[in-house]
């Protein structure tokens, strides 16, 4: 099976920056699929809309251009062009955006984390949204679920949003969870010994993400506080960011900035502070599913979770980790926290059961496979 495989950006940038679309596309050629890319695509009046959205910025109003029609139907020229040359079986975008116009013989297909409507208020650069910017937006998605054969998301979040908000026949939505954006060879008896080399009188708490008030550093940094008050002596790791915090950091906390996988010390720094971690802590106000969680398993280390968007997918209760109301207190995080040291064999069933739930559903291999009986179902 040949798959014309759709991406907005150059495909070489995203493969280097190892990220979820990268692995979508590796995923599928694990399956025995050959990929024949289709990138690089270019904006219609790019200088136009840069002005427009400038002018938006002005305002303090959020836009995005990507969803302009003009721009849309020239996504589906070029794809349309590039397809007349290719003897592919499937066209497989990694984003519902540039297929929304796209007329071609071959079944559509898309896999994306979320629906337009879905991140209206929720995510940041979605909220205050102009009514212009909105009505487009909603035009875009059910051009896209209409136009499509399949819609294909990672949480039953994404799936629902798309099932109430636009009219789409629910057969052709289904949800694939996606995996852990890093490499993991490790074994049960490799979760053995990261466990027995965790300390077991404190405790280290890792926090991952850019955005450090969307993905909950706040309130990270307020549990470890408390922890280390409560008398558990506790490290807060921070990956991804500098927490924006008045004042120095406390020293519990250690930071590490941003690290890119794709270079060999950055892999080597995330994979050695996952390895020692107790608990990924997650408390994110918005999230459509994030696959640090999925990379937080894969070293049986349990997720502290904030039930908001896609993340009850990735994380069963009591299974992989512990979700919270979105409006739950910092104590109740600490309570999870010194429980599990007060009887810390419960916590090492945990980690074992959250490397479990990474070896059967949290990986890209599973992804794929899956992924793949659907795509033959269609040819």
């Amino acid at each position: 099976m040949k798959i014309a495989f759709v991406w907005l950006l150059d495909h070489q940038y995203i493969s280097k920056r190892m990220r979820s679309d990268y692995f979508k596309g590796r995923c599928l050629e694990n399956q025995s699929l050959e990929l024949i890319h289709i990138d690089s695509l270019k904006e219609k009046y790019e200088k136009f809309f840069y002005i427009k959205g400038r002018l938006y910025n002005l305002l303090k109003r959020n836009y995005e251009s990507l969803r302009e029609p003009v721009i849309l139907k020239g996504y589906a020229e070029q794809i349309r062009q590039r397809l007349a040359n290719l003897d592919a079986d499937i066209v497989f975008s990694h984003s519902s955006i540039p297929v929304s116009y796209l007329n071609c013989r071959q079944p559509i297909v898309f896999w994306t984390d979320a629906t337009f409507a879905g991140m209206i208020d929720f995510y940041p650069e979605f909220t205050d949204l102009p009514p212009e910017v909105i009505k487009k937006g909603n035009r875009q998605e059910q051009a896209a679920l209409t136009n499509c054969s399949l819609a294909i998301y990672p949480s039953e979040w994404a799936a629902e949003t798309a099932r109430k908000n636009y009219d789409v026949d629910p057969h052709k939505v289904r949800v694939v969870p996606f995996g852990a954006n890093l490499e993991c060879r490790r074994t049960g008896e490799d979760i053995e010994g990261l466990l027995a080399a965790r300390p077991t009188n404190r405790c280290k708490l890792l926090w991952l993400g850019v955005e450090w008030y969307r993905k909950g550093g706040d309130f990270a940094l307020e549990v470890a506080t408390q922890l280390n008050q409560q008398g558990l002596q506790t490290e807060l790791h921070v990956i991804g960011c500098t927490p924006q915090v008045e004042g120095p950091l406390p020293e519990f906390v250690k930071t590490y900035g941003f690290l890119e996988k794709s270079s060999p010390e950055g892999l080597a720094a995330i994979n050695q502070v996952l390895s020692e971690t107790h608990f990924l802590i997650h408390p994110a106000r918005a999230e459509a599913f994030g696959c640090v969680l999925c990379e937080s398993n894969s070293f049986g280390v349990p997720c502290l979770a904030a039930n908001v968007g896609g993340i009850s997918t990735a994380i069963r209760d009591n299974i992989n980790g512990k979700l919270f109301a979105p409006g739950d207190s910092i104590e109740s995080y600490c309570d999870v926290i010194m429980n599990s040291f007060a009887d810390y064999e419960s916590y090492k069933d945990l980690a074992r059961s959250s490397f479990q739930e990474y070896q059967t559903r949290l990986n890209w291999d599973v992804a794929g496979q899956e992924v793949k009986k659907m795509l033959v179902e269609l040819t």
